[in-house]
């Protein structure tokens, strides 16, 4: 990519607004002030150096060798110190633009006409475009499971990420309006406090995390944000279907069920066993209940309604008479606490039934979320029969909702195996003697299911992932395996086939018509309404194939499978397996769903929320909401007719186009990725290797199932990672060029144009790709590239970039990458020199490295430090770990 052009920045600059280039610079002074303190005054003179530096390349005022001359000049222990400046300046840069973000939610939602992609929107254009009785069934089948997973890509350490929180609280309180001058010194003095402390924190994990520790880190998103915004989003839709919510009962359904994989994904991670997958449900389970018995308290202590002018119903009177006959002791108390507030007295005593359940006191315990539910619903209806409406469909029913949503169990948690482990394991059964280790691990895992439906219910852990499924066998494996492990006492399972590769995502029609022809699958098909799971793979495939003909061979897909449910009188649900990154699937997932096949959403979208963007979806609240109400509202919106047909007309009218284009951009991204020697160079070229160490999860970055050197055998996920550290992005775009050109060789720049404005998935692709494209720098690749030897690959990655870029521009018509996009292009017009200061201290670091054969163990370790702390630098500053 050119170099940002002076003016290009300056513009940058000039376009920020006030409040956020207030928030910066505020952030920058302190975090300045703190590195002088502690560093001394020569230490920020140096940041300063190199920030400079790297501005003055960017304008072609010096060169990338001139800055590379300056990093080389330093000590280790400067150039390690001046690597966590930059680190932690991007922290503080995310935050900032986290709170403009927000700022800009909190204006929109005071305004009259509903904020564009929410929930409100969303009724809105339904009512208008289809009516309300297809609004209602819609909403009547409306589902949406995002699935927690830990894939070792969040590079920050959980002590960093509590600290960018308490900043955040902070910097909350100093931009409050209205505050007195007191309060305000109050608010600063703490934010110098805590970026002081962020600071002096140490950036890299010191152990690697068991799956355990993922465990607790998932939680904090509950703890802080889930609990708590799901209700509001209820809320929200019950507020948009009709006037008088909280005065009425709800329209809204709890349509929002939390999957999770972290403790139950073991597909290449022997870290996750049995005991863990136990362990996992089990902290779950603690942490919802504390949640709920929380809740259940505020809300008790709350309802100080009087009796004589809020008499309690018959039924509750009659249930405070039982409680006090089975429970005399609890009951008495609150009686004696409470004597003439009946409704407080019984929510108080539903509340201490949700700590009894906590503590596993079996005779005080509730033995489901149902019976909880029960109880709830007594008080509302006698709310209700009291004329208190406000009080009964008020905070009452968020708890209503969060016991519907969560229950027992917080997240469903989803068990998932390589289909070579269960064929391995069968294997040995069948064949008698002695049964390994991993053998009897399978066998565990299963016993730990059955295990976790006993103590929480069915839904709390009854789905089964088959990773790089072929056959039907792969499925019915996991059957014969219940079946070995505790016969007529299996779990319920749901076993969902997950297709990766492209040659598997083409057979997935036969498979699927083979497992359903089986008895067990048969059985499952009766019992729970003919409803059927998919998962489809988008890492691996756009691993593989590139990202446009992953992109194309994925919806293929969805609309085979879609078409094959409706033959079949299946409820299909498709379930994403989108990454964060663009390389992996990611990008925004409301643009994701609208550009599905038609009839594959169907009002349900289920998808995985990766490692590396739970923290920035749903580390506040604001945000959180807004992610999940742009989900729901291009659910609701991609199921409607009219949209399901406008898409289908597009796919028909340029689907020999993009096939074309898939065609030849695979054959390219081909002819790269299989050529000899290109693992051996990507290896060289990148931090690869050194990724390992920064010990970001629990699981291995190699599957252990092929050849140590083998692409096939790299995970996705660091594959994605290493290319964005080396500032190339080639996963996100590669091969896409190649493929454009083949059609406007053959004239088609109109009819590719047109596809771009016309078919939701062509524009998805070329936008997700123009914004790899944008985080891409041709400057800092070229010297990461060097350092592979061949000039073949580097030649031939240039001209693709090259191409590529040049053809997105020319089909979308813009005359700069994210022209489009204002508050993006701005944002990484901004960061790109802070990322390029992090890549010169990691080329150092990695040259050093990979050349010097005599390095001292001090010198070595200082040089890993290095290495590991630019590249969680560059992650931060990119907003993409893979």
């Amino acid at each position: 990519m050119a170099a940002l052009s002076h003016h290009d920045r300056h513009s940058a600059v000039t376009e920020m607004p006030d409040d956020l280039r207030a928030d910066v610079r505020l952030l920058g002074e302190i975090l300045g002030q703190a590195i002088a303190e502690d560093g001394g005054p020569d230490l920020l003179a140096d940041v300063e150096r190199l920030r400079k530096a790297v501005i003055a390349a960017r304008r072609r005022e010096t060169t990338v060798d001139d800055v590379a001359a300056l990093v080389a000049e330093w000590p280790l222990d400067r150039a390690v110190l001046i690597a966590r400046a930059f680190t932690c300046y991007f922290h503080l840069a995310n935050l900032a633009e986290e709170h403009y973000r927000i700022r800009i939610l909190r204006q929109r939602d005071r305004d009259d006409v509903p904020v564009p992609e929410s929930l409100p929107q969303a009724v809105r254009a339904l009512r208008s475009d289809v009516g309300t009785e297809e609004l209602d069934r819609l909403i009547g089948q409306l589902e949406f499971r995002p699935v927690l997973t830990a894939h070792p890509t969040e590079a920050r350490r959980r002590a960093v990420v509590t600290a960018i929180q308490r900043i955040s609280g902070h910097l909350d309180l100093y931009n409050t309006p209205g505050r007195g001058a007191g309060e305000q010194q109050e608010a600063k003095r703490r934010l110098r406090e805590e970026v002081d402390l962020l600071w002096r924190t140490a950036q890299l994990r010191s152990t690697k995390l068991d799956p355990l520790d993922e465990v607790r880190t998932a939680m904090a998103a509950f703890d802080e944000t889930l609990f708590r915004a799901v209700p509001l989003i209820y809320r929200s839709l019950d507020g948009a279907l009709e006037p008088g919510t909280g005065t009425r009962p709800p329209l809204a359904r709890p349509y929002i069920r939390y999957g999770s994989w972290i403790g139950g994904d073991r597909d290449g991670n022997p870290n996750v066993t049995s005991k863990v997958t136990r362990e996992a449900m089990l902290i779950q389970n603690e942490h919802v209940l504390i949640a709920l018995e929380n809740a259940a308290t505020r809300i008790g202590r709350t309802m100080t309604l009087a009796a004589e002018r809020t008499p309690i119903s018959p039924a509750l009177r009659a249930a405070l008479s039982r409680a006090e006959g089975d429970f005399p002791d609890l009951v008495s108390e609150m009686a004696t606490r409470s004597p003439s507030e009946p409704h407080r007295q019984w929510l108080l005593f539903v509340a201490g039934r949700i700590a009894a359940t906590r503590r596993r006191d079996l005779d005080l315990a509730y033995r489901s979320p149902a019976d909880l539910l029960t109880d709830l619903r007594l008080a509302q209806e006698s709310l209700v029969e009291a004329g208190a409406v406000r009080q009964a469909y008020g905070e009452l029913q968020h708890l209503i909702w969060q016991v519907e949503t969560f229950g027992f169990h917080l997240a469903e948690l989803e068990v998932r195996q390589h289909s070579q482990v269960h064929a391995a394991a069968l294997a040995e059964i069948e064949a008698g003697g002695a049964r390994s280790e991993r053998t009897e691990e399978v066998l565990a895992t299963i016993r730990s299911i059955a295990w976790i439906q006993e103590r929480f219910g069915v839904t709390a852990c009854s789905r089964y992932v088959v990773s790089f499924t072929r056959s039907a066998d792969d499925i019915l494996a996991v059957y014969a395996l219940a079946r070995h492990a505790l016969g007529d006492r299996a779990p319920v399972l749901d076993v969902v086939p997950l297709f990766e590769s492209g040659e598997d995502l083409d057979n997935s029609v036969r498979v699927l018509s083979g497992m359903i022809a089986s008895e067990p699958v048969q059985k499952r098909l009766a019992a729970n309404g003919r409803r059927v799971e998919v998962m489809l793979g988008y890492s691996d495939s756009a691993k593989e194939l590139g990202p446009a003909a992953a992109t194309m061979r994925l919806y293929d897909a969805q609309a085979a499978l879609t078409k094959w449910a409706a033959e079949n009188e299946i409820v299909l649900t498709l379930f994403h397996g989108r990454g964060g990154a663009l390389g992996r699937g990611g990008g925004p997932a409301n643009r994701a769903v609208l550009a599905q096949a038609p009839g594959s959403v169907n009002g349900r979208f289920k998808v995985t929320e990766q490692g590396e963007v739970i923290f920035a979806r749903y580390g506040h609240m604001a945000i959180a909401r807004r992610h999940i109400e742009q989900v729901t509202n291009a659910v609701l919106l991609a199921s409607t007719s009219p949209v399901e047909q406008r898409t289908a007309d597009a796919a028909a009218k340029f689907r020999e186009l993009a096939d074309q284009v898939a065609t030849a951009s695979e054959r390219a991204y081909r002819g790269l990725t299989e050529a000899p020697g290109f693992p051996e160079w990507f290896a060289l070229v990148s931090p690869l290797e050194e990724i390992g160490s920064l010990r970001l999860g629990s699981r291995p970055a190699r599957r252990g199932l092929g050849a140590p050197k083998s692409l096939d055998d790299l995970r996705a996920i660091p594959w994605v990672f290493a290319w964005a550290q080396t500032r190339v992005n080639l996963p996100g775009w590669y091969g896409l060029g190649s493929g454009l050109a083949a059609v406007l060789d053959a004239g088609g720049q109109a009819e590719l144009r047109e596809a771009y404005k016309e078919w939701p998935l062509f524009a998805s692709l070329l936008d997700n790709v123009e914004m790899s494209l944008a985080k891409t720098d041709r400057a800092i690749a070229s010297r990461y590239l060097a350092l592979g030897g061949r000039d073949d690959f580097f030649k031939q990655v240039m001209d693709e970039y090259d191409l590529t870029r040049r053809l997105v521009l020319e089909i979308t018509g813009h005359s700069r990458l994210l022209e489009s996009r204002r508050v993006l292009s701005r944002a990484v017009q901004l960061r790109d020199p802070y990322v390029d200061a992090l890549s010169h201290l990691q080329l150092r670091a990695l040259t050093a490295l990979r050349t010097a054969d005599d390095l001292g163990d001090d010198e070595r370790e200082s040089l890993s430090t290095l290495l590991l702390l630019s590249v969680n630098g560059v992650a931060a500053g990119l907003q993409n770990t893979g």
